[in-house]
């Protein structure tokens, strides 16, 4: 039986998508480890933090930001509101609307995520030095 390691990649290893993946794979893992234990997902990590710094958004324009449809949108926010994280207020603005905004609980639990963030951000980017770490964010900005 051949192991992963001694597989031959052949084009593979020179593919800007695949190395991407992969990197995308251990930073994933290792978040999960991290902020998992919060419970917290990444992508509620996403929500929460958009919440935190833009109090009062929409969540039409929340689905907007993170490129995602409303009605998944909604059921996100549906286990953020039933876990405490989240309130959604009627927008003064719009009747048909609501704001988002982070309940206390919220605040104190983005606060924990964001911390153990930073703890995973550092193992991940380790054997970079920082000018290589804002390199790197400046190489995969423009990739988007």
């Amino acid at each position: 039986m051949i192991k992963r390691q001694e597989l031959n990649r052949g084009i593979l290893p020179s593919l800007v998508g695949y190395n991407l993946r992969q990197a995308q794979i251990a930073v994933f893992k290792d978040f999960a480890d991290s902020v998992g234990r919060l419970g917290i997902t990444p992508g509620q990590f996403g929500v929460l933090e958009l919440i935190a710094n833009n109090e009062g958004l929409s969540q039409s324009a929340l689905a907007r930001a993170l490129d995602v449809d409303r009605s998944t949108i909604v059921g996100v926010l549906d286990r953020l509101q039933e876990a405490g994280l989240v309130q959604r207020r009627p927008s003064p603005r719009d009747r048909r609307s609501h704001e988002l905004h982070l309940s206390p609980r919220g605040a104190e639990r983005v606060g924990e995520v964001r911390r153990a963030i930073a703890e995973h951000e550092g193992r991940m980017l380790c054997r970079l030095s920082a000018e290589e770490r804002a390199r790197l964010l400046d190489l995969l900005g423009r990739i988007r």
